[in-house]
């Protein structure tokens, strides 16, 4: 998890997350990573709209998003 969340900060790209809780709630939130650190991390989360901090144990699933150009015709 920590390689892909470095990966996203290098190259700029947004992810989405699913994420639980201290108290059990699970949520899904798309993400941009700010800072890593060992056992956690800062993003700005679009779902709060503001910079929050992450464990980076109570991550389930992280994939990034990928965006797709419209060609019109």
């Amino acid at each position: 998890m920590r390689d892909l969340l470095m990966k996203s900060i290098e190259r700029n790209v947004q992810l989405e997350m699913v994420y639980v809780a201290k108290d059990g709630v699970i949520s899904q939130r798309r993400i941009k990573v700010l800072q890593v650190g060992v056992v956690s991390f800062r993003a700005y989360c679009d779902l709060r709209k503001s910079s929050r901090t992450f464990m980076i144990d109570n991550i389930l699933a992280l994939v990034p998003v990928i965006s797709r150009e419209r060609i019109v015709v």
